[in-house]
C-alpha cells in the first residue's frame, strides 16, 4: 500500500510529501496563484508521462538499444461536466538506432504502464473527512 500527504503552504500552493520527497503544486499566475509549481492536473498528465517512458526505457535496456535520446511528450484537452481532462496524446520519440521490428513491441509495452492502466481501469477512489 502506497501513502502520502498533502499539506497547505498557503494560497493555492501545496506539498505533496511521499517517501521523503516533496513536490510542490500551484496554479498559474492568470488563475490566481503564485506558479511556484505544476497545476495538479499538469504532474497527473507528467506522471503519465513519466511512467511511458520509464516502460519504453526499461524495454530499451532490457532488449540492449539505445536509451541516450529517449523523449515522451504529452498534451492534453479539458473537459467539462464533470470537470475533468477529457482527453491525453503521448508521443514517443525513440533514439536513433531502434530498429523498425521492436518499435510496435515497445509501443505496446509502454502503451500498459501502471499510470495508464489505472486510468484504462479506474481505480476506486473514496473522499472522506479525517
Amino acid at each position: 500500500m502506497g501513502a502520502l500527504t498533502v499539506g497547505h503552504e498557503g494560497d493555492d500552493r501545496f506539498a505533496i510529501a511521499v517517501r521523503g520527497h516533496v513536490v510542490h503544486v500551484d496554479q498559474p499566475v492568470e488563475d490566481h496563484g503564485s506558479d511556484s509549481g505544476p497545476t495538479p492536473v499538469e504532474l497527473m498528465v507528467g506522471s503519465l508521462a513519466a511512467c511511458v517512458a520509464h516502460y519504453a526505457r526499461r524495454y530499451l535496456r532490457r532488449h540492449e538499444l539505445p536509451q541516450e535520446g529517449l523523449r515522451v511528450d504529452a498534451t492534453w484537452e479539458s473537459a467539462s461536466s464533470p470537470s475533468r481532462v477529457g482527453s491525453i496524446a503521448i508521443s514517443i520519440t525513440l533514439p536513433e538506432g531502434v530498429p523498425e521490428e521492436r518499435r510496435a513491441p515497445l509501443l505496446a509495452v509502454s502503451s500498459h504502464c501502471t499510470v495508464h492502466n489505472s486510468f484504462a481501469h479506474a481505480p476506486e477512489i473514496t473522499v472522506a473527512l479525517a
